[in-house]
């Protein structure tokens, strides 16, 4: 396909600001409370790990059609930064509990969203060894370089889109931090990349921006 065409805004929207705003108006519907009963705590908190799955599958459509060639790197970003400007956006407090997990949702999206965006760029080494890259990147939080930090956990990401597994040894080993958080939402992506590939045949003509 001609660069010129590539480079056309789509005739879609991957995700939009509605969508994001349905999404928190179901999460102040959910009542959530923080409780001690996991079951109880589980069936109220599933909003917020929908939401993080939302958007992910929204980028893995787009990816998808980047891979095809079907959109350029630059309109990939581009739409990437305007889903990262929805998605990321301060929100208007709700209580106590919800913000909490609401920026948890943020915070892992932030994860997976330099994840797809270093996926695009082509800034990764394909072979790199994944459980290094988590390594130096706990390494860098515990330093308070929280940008380096970032960056080898995009890299972690780009390559879990290229088909690597997170380590679920070193997964489950995780000290609790910022990294911890932004591997969850690439392990969001690894979940849904596992689950159905329909995003990648997905009908233009159909897509909705409600939920």
């Amino acid at each position: 396909m001609p660069e010129h065409d590539m480079n056309q805004v789509p005739p879609y929207e991957f995700y939009t600001q509605k969508r994001w705003e349905n999404w928190l108006g179901r999460a102040k519907e959910s009542g959530f409370q923080i409780k001690e009963s996991e079951e109880e705590a589980g069936k109220e908190s599933a909003v917020f790990v929908n939401m993080v799955d939302d958007v992910i599958l929204a980028c893995l459509k787009l990816t998808a059609r980047f891979e095809k060639n079907l959109l350029s790197k630059e309109m990939s970003l581009k739409i990437l930064e305007e889903i990262r400007d929805i998605v990321l956006s301060e929100v208007e407090p709700i209580s106590e509990d919800i913000d909490l997990m609401i920026d948890s949702v943020q915070t892992s999206l932030m994860g997976a969203l330099v994840a797809f965006e270093c996926y695009v760029m082509g800034d990764y080494e394909e072979e790199a060894n994944i459980e290094e890259l988590i390594k130096v990147a706990i390494e860098a939080e515990a330093s308070d370089d929280l940008e380096t930090a970032l960056d080898y956990t995009a890299q972690c990401g780009a390559i879990v889109l290229k088909g690597q597994s997170l380590p679920e040894e070193i997964m489950a080993e995780l000290p609790y931090g910022i990294v911890a958080e932004w591997l969850d939402g690439i392990d969001s992506i690894s979940a849904a990349m596992v689950g159905s590939d329909s995003y990648k045949e997905f009908d233009e003509d159909d897509e909705e921006d409600t939920v």
